[in-house]
C-alpha cells in the first residue's frame, strides 16, 4: 500500500492559478488525502482552468483517455497539477511534454501490497517529491546514482556510465525542461534529500522482510 500526503498548499496555489487539476482515484492501494485536496481546490476554484478526475493515470491508455477527454481545460492551462502517486505524475507528463506537470502529493512507502500495474516510470516513494523541479522525470529512479542537482559528467553518448543500457536521467530531465520552457529550473537552489525519511523507509522494509 502507498500513502500520499498533500504538498505545500502555498506552493500548489501558484500552479493552480490558471492551471488544471486532475485527481487520480483508480488504485485502491493508494491513499489520497481527498478531504485536503477538495478543500484546496475549493479555495482556488474560480482561478482554475479545469478540475477532472481519472482512474489509473499510471496506465498509459487510461492517461491518454483522460488527456483526450480533458483537452479543453488542458489547452487553457498554464500547468497541470496531478494529485496521485509519483508514477501517475510521470505518466501525465509524458503525454504533455510542453506543459509543466506538477505533483500535488508526496508519496510514502508502506508495507504490504504494492499493486501490479506494469509501468516504465518508477517512484521511489521517498516522501519528498522532486518532480516539480525536474520536468516530472524522477532523479532518484532515472539516474543510477540518484543525483538531485545535475549530471555527474560521466555519461557517454547519452547513456549512464554505471549502466550503459540506461539513458542518462539528467539528459532526459534537461530535455523535458527545455521542451516545457522551464530552463530556469536549471539554476534553482540546490536540493537536499531528507535522509530521515530514508531511514524510516529502511526500518519498514526490514519489518516486511
Amino acid at each position: 500500500m502507498l500513502v500520499t500526503s498533500l504538498r505545500s498548499p502555498d506552493q500548489l496555489r501558484r500552479f493552480l492559478k490558471g492551471g488544471c487539476a486532475v485527481i487520480c482515484g483508480g488504485c485502491r492501494e493508494v491513499f489520497l488525502p481527498e478531504a485536503e485536496i477538495t478543500a484546496l481546490l475549493a479555495e482556488v476554484r474560480s482561478d482554475l482552468a479545469g478540475i477532472t478526475r481519472a482512474d489509473y493515470l499510471c496506465e498509459d491508455e487510461w492517461a491518454a483517455a483522460w488527456r483526450d477527454h480533458s483537452q479543453p481545460g488542458i489547452s487553457r492551462a498554464g500547468a497541470v497539477v496531478v494529485f496521485s502517486c509519483g508514477v501517475g505524475v510521470q505518466s501525465v507528463a509524458a503525454l504533455l511534454p510542453s506543459l509543466p506537470v506538477i505533483p500535488g502529493c508526496d508519496t510514502h512507502y508502506l508495507n504490504g501490497f504494492q499493486g501490479l500495474t506494469p509501468q516504465d516510470a518508477d517512484c521511489r516513494q521517498c516522501g519528498q517529491c522532486f518532480l516539480n523541479l525536474t520536468g516530472a522525470v524522477c532523479p532518484l529512479t532515472a539516474c543510477a546514482k540518484g543525483l538531485l542537482n545535475g549530471p555527474c559528467g560521466g555519461a557517454k553518448n547519452g547513456t549512464c556510465e554505471v549502466n550503459p543500457v540506461l539513458p542518462c536521467g539528467w539528459e532526459r530531465i534537461w530535455k523535458r525542461l527545455s521542451d516545457a520552457g522551464k530552463e530556469r529550473f536549471r539554476s534553482c537552489e540546490p536540493q537536499v534529500r531528507d535522509y530521515r525519511k530514508i531511514l524510516a523507509e529502511l526500518d519498514r522494509r526490514k519489518e516486511q522482510a
